[in-house]
């Protein structure tokens, strides 16, 4: 159980989605306000002195002038990508064989995958990250791995074996039958232990045969309080190859639709080259979108509608993706969304951009009733931003005359420096 304080300073939260209501109705913000934990858990939420008087007993930690969040949520990485972040030079399938595989196939080793959580996890804690959704490799170990050091530190996180059975080198590839063998087995092990969630994870079409969709959509059917993550319209050439893969499939979406691998709880990460039925099939089921900005520069994939897919009623969560991304920081994550929306003639809003990297994201993942808000009865994971912690941000901050403008340029430039604290669990993690 998480420690009894309360948490004093300039708080933030969300209380509706600043894509489908004017941004200034959906925040709260209290520019003296407290966060009161108790149990691991946020027992109030409101004025820091009618919190202070009401719980006089209970321990206050103040952080002054700084921002205290919702912890961020990151919808869409690969922890076994860490140590091969920001490789150069390659787009998404030569990246893959360059990088990617022969970085996975280290996981067979335990102790390697243990090793690679451990240094993830930390990483992410620096950057005020408290809960993300994670792509494993095809070792079962790797699954056990992440999920035994993120219990270790009482994080919310979800996770599944990577499952490919074709396309991929040797000593990479499973069969549909074992994929189906393996997973089942993972999630009846983690499912629902602790704060821990498990994936179903088909890699994406290319690298899962149609018997292997198949054995992925029949377990989802078994567990359908489960997710299931998987990649879609990445890049314009992997469209094509799953054109040439798929032949009669009606587009790419339609590869895991006629598998099972459509639904409410699916999240398709990228989804940038969207043909219009696949756009209203995902609208339709009520699926999740997970945009990942940063990869989607770096490896050159294309950018993201964020204003026209929002405008059309789809549910979108917002993702470092890990390591095609080039950053493990949500703050990086959403200035390279500020900078992909405006090439695309949107300036969004930072509540917009904050929202997305906490409550957005958490509704995309089906958990914003335990995480990515402030909200009485939630789970206590918080970010808490100094906002001027170096002295190019601290100058332009000095000039803000509210809140957001005060915000932004910490945004746009901030990185783990402006991390001043961290609370997984009710816990104090950093600071």
């Amino acid at each position: 159980m998480g420690t009894d304080v309360l948490l004093t300073g300039r708080l933030l939260d969300f209380t509706a989605d600043p894509f489908t209501a004017p941004w200034q109705d959906c925040c709260v913000i209290e520019e003296d306000g407290a966060l009161l934990v108790k149990g691991g858990k946020i027992a109030a939420r409101g004025p820091a002195d009618t919190l202070r008087a009401a719980h006089p007993d209970v321990r206050e930690i103040s952080y002054g002038d700084a921002l205290i969040l919702p912890g961020f949520v990151d919808a869409h990485v690969h922890f076994p990508q860490t140590a091969m972040i920001a490789s150069w030079g390659k787009r998404l399938i030569d990246w893959l064989n360059t990088y990617t595989f022969p970085e996975e196939m280290r996981f067979a080793d335990p102790a390697y995958a243990a090793e690679i959580a451990a240094r993830y996890l930390d990483l992410t804690t620096a950057h005020g990250t408290t809960s993300m959704v994670s792509f494993c490799t095809i070792h079962p170990a790797s699954v056990d791995a992440f999920f035994t050091e993120a219990q270790a530190r009482g994080q919310r996180v979800i996770a599944g074996k990577t499952c490919m059975d074709r396309n991929a080198p040797d000593g990479l590839r499973d069969t549909a039958q074992s994929a189906y063998d393996d997973s089942k087995a993972l999630l009846e092990k983690w499912h629902g232990v602790d704060r821990i969630s498990y994936a179903i994870t088909p890699r994406f079409s290319p690298t899962s045969t149609p018997d292997q969709l198949s054995a992925m959509g029949a377990l989802w059917a078994e567990h359908p309080d489960c997710l299931m993550q998987t990649h879609l319209s990445e890049q314009v050439d992997e469209v094509e190859w799953v054109k040439g893969l798929f032949p009669d499939a009606r587009d790419y979406l339609d590869t895991y639709e006629a598998h099972g691998l459509l639904g409410a709880n699916g999240l398709y990460g990228h989804s940038i080259h969207l043909e219009p039925r696949e756009k209203d099939r995902l609208r339709e089921v009520g699926a999740a979108l997970v945009h990942c900005p940063t990869s989607n520069t770096f490896i050159g994939s294309g950018l993201f509608d964020m204003a026209g897919l929002k405008a059309d009623g789809h549910r979108i969560g917002l993702a470092t993706d890990t390591g095609g991304g080039s950053d493990f920081s949500m703050l990086r994550t959403m200035g390279a969304a500020y900078e992909v929306a405006q090439l695309r003639g949107t300036a969004l809003h930072p509540a917009q951009l904050l929202w997305l990297a906490t409550a957005g994201s958490a509704s995309a993942i089906g958990m914003v009733d335990r995480i990515g808000t402030l909200a009485p009865g939630t789970e206590a994971d918080v970010v808490v931003l100094d906002l001027a912690s170096t002295p190019a941000i601290a100058q332009r901050s000095s000039r803000a005359n509210d809140l957001w403008e005060a915000v932004f340029p910490t945004i746009m430039m901030g990185d783990d420096r402006a991390v001043r604290a961290v609370w997984i669990g009710g816990r104090p993690a950093l600071g």
